[in-house]
């Protein structure tokens, strides 16, 4: 008997599933709770799809639903009293749901899952249901690999929907495939072919989501510009923003303002600093340290408070000596961590428990000098589309290598750094998400003033490199998107790369190379139809990849 199964991330052990506690840091009881909290909102999805039918739209269950997939995305939340919470939540809102479907006339003799029905508030039972709901409970592994592959796309769908809608915007058909898939990961008469179906279909999903996520972000920031970041320091008191919530940079960045408190950003809030929006801010200084796994070096030595606006938490160890300068909020979250609760009646969050700890705090030690350069979003390669045409057709540019997606602790990792350096002056790297860590600091120079690293921006920019291919594919007047000089060596780590990944397969991307390691999730037979329908593989050596990419 295992204490856990859990093998969504790229740290599964062996490459197969953490069974005695996660790689990530997360405990069995968590990691089961997550499991039971997932089974009840497939239960929830089984009311609300039927609802949905008789003309009934419920907003309270497209936040719960998306927040709670969100919860379980790795390294998001590790707060055993917070899943205990939303687990009981869950069967609240699914008890007044099948309440509600039955005073409208519904059948619920239809209705076969039991996350539809299960209930005990029994902390002891809930935790035994828990070890019994979870990956393993679909025997067959190629049913089990296209279901758990649908579920991680969710996931990140629903980190981007939640983005969204901090800033005021949502898509109701978004919400409704989410529940929809979440029912359909349930049917036992699903064929494999329909399986992979859903699959794609996620995939289609993902893309309107991350479309939805960019004009929020847009609309409310401005379109992110060619900006110098600087990574040094200055000698204030400062507050360190980590994860992807611009909405909480927003108001973290208002409510510091004429405090004498600084604000510099972490990790994936590094692209904040391409929205002109914030640059208005003087206080605003710019980005300190690195990628998320090395936040045990760069914490300690910022002296001052930080803030989880999402996932990418670290579990601190235990003679760490910024344990109690950690703040989360949203959906992440960490036993002993102050969480910053959520807004209220249109207000913003109470970010002055952080500024206050801030003022109390020395500034940060400085760790490195310079500037890195990013803001390389879509809008902003188009302003440029006519040097890039030029320089393709001139040859100065012979190709392109799209190296978005994640970064990690493996060792292995060190190859994506090797294969920035070894890749020839004529060609240019597209990254958006923290994969960029591994080469956005490498002198590589340009290509007639176009840098050889076009940084996107955060995980959920990988859609404007999307949106950079297709139109290059309209420029040249190219049949199929796979005829242009773009080559895919992507990085993963996580659920959200995983939407990432379905979304370029939906829009008919191939040869994509997955790497360090191909997902654990991924059963041998639908690694087989991933390769045979799209080209999927994973890497080898720096030499190796670069004789088969550059031909």
């Amino acid at each position: 008997m295992s204490n856990m199964f859990c093998f969504q991330c790229q740290e599964a052990a062996k490459n197969t599933g953490c069974t005695i506690s996660g790689v990530c840091g997360k405990t069995p009881d968590v990691a089961n709770l997550q499991d039971l909290l997932l089974f009840l909102c497939k239960g929830i999805s089984h009311y609300s799809v039927r609802l949905r039918e008789m003309g009934e739209e419920s907003a309270e269950v497209n936040k719960f639903v998306t927040d709670s997939l969100f919860m379980t995305i790795t390294n998001a939340n590790f707060d055993r009293d917070r899943f205990i919470t939303r687990v009981n939540q869950a069967i609240d809102l699914r008890d007044s749901l099948r309440a509600l479907f039955v005073s409208k006339g519904g059948n619920i003799d239809v209705i076969f899952f039991e996350g539809a029905f299960w209930s005990s508030r029994d902390v002891a039972v809930m935790e035994t249901k828990a070890t019994e709901v979870g990956v393993l409970a679909t025997e067959n592994e190629d049913v089990r690999s296209l279901r758990e592959l649908t579920v991680y796309g969710l996931k990140g769908m629903a980190a981007y929907a939640e983005h969204a809608f901090n800033l005021g915007h949502e898509e109701n058909d978004i919400y409704a495939f989410m529940q929809q898939a979440l029912v359909d990961v349930t049917n036992d008469n699903l064929s494999a072919d329909e399986l992979t179906a859903l699959v794609l279909k996620t995939g289609e999903f993902g893309v309107k989501v991350m479309a939805l996520l960019d004009k929020a972000n847009t609309s409310a920031y401005g379109n992110p510009e060619i900006t110098k970041v600087n990574i040094g320091v200055r000698n204030n008191p400062a507050i360190l923003i980590s994860g992807h919530d611009l909405k909480d940079m927003e108001e973290l960045l208002k409510q510091t303002d004429g405090t004498g408190v600084d604000v510099y950003t972490h990790s994936e809030m590094l692209p904040a600093n391409y929205y002109p929006a914030f640059k208005k801010y003087s206080h605003f200084v710019g980005n300190y340290g690195s990628s998320w796994w090395k936040q045990t070096q760069d914490f300690e030595s910022f002296n001052g408070p930080v803030i989880f606006t999402t996932n990418c938490i670290v579990p601190p160890r235990a003679n760490a000596t910024y344990k109690d300068r950690i703040y989360t909020t949203g959906s992440s979250g960490f036993p002993g961590f102050i969480h910053i609760e959520e807004r209220k009646d249109g207000k913003a969050k109470d970010f002055s428990p952080v500024i206050e700890h801030a003022k109390r705090c020395a500034a940060p030690t400085e760790i490195e000098t310079g500037e890195i350069i990013g803001g390389f979003a879509h809008a902003q390669v188009f302003a440029l589309a006519d040097k890039v045409v030029e320089a393709v057709k001139s040859g100065a540019i012979k190709k392109f290598f799209v190296m978005a997606g994640c970064d990690g602790r493996m060792k292995d990792r060190s190859y994506y750094t090797e294969f920035a350096e070894a890749l020839p002056k004529d060609t240019v790297i597209l990254t958006a998400g923290c994969a960029k860590y591994r080469y956005n600091k490498l002198p590589l120079g340009d290509i007639g003033g176009i840098p050889r690293v076009l940084d996107a921006g955060q995980c959920n920019d990988s859609y404007s490199l999307a949106v950079i291919a297709l139109k290059l594919k309209e420029v040249f007047n190219a049949n199929d998107i796979n005829e242009l000089p773009i080559a895919y060596n992507i990085a993963w780590y996580e659920q959200k790369a995983v939407i990432v990944l379905l979304a370029l397969l939906s829009l008919g991307v191939k040869n994509i190379h997955l790497g360090p390691t191909l997902p654990a999730f991924l059963s041998p037979n639908v690694v087989n139809v991933l390769v045979s329908n799209f080209g999927i593989a994973g890497i080898k050596s720096v030499d190796e990849d670069m004789k088969l990419f550059l031909g």
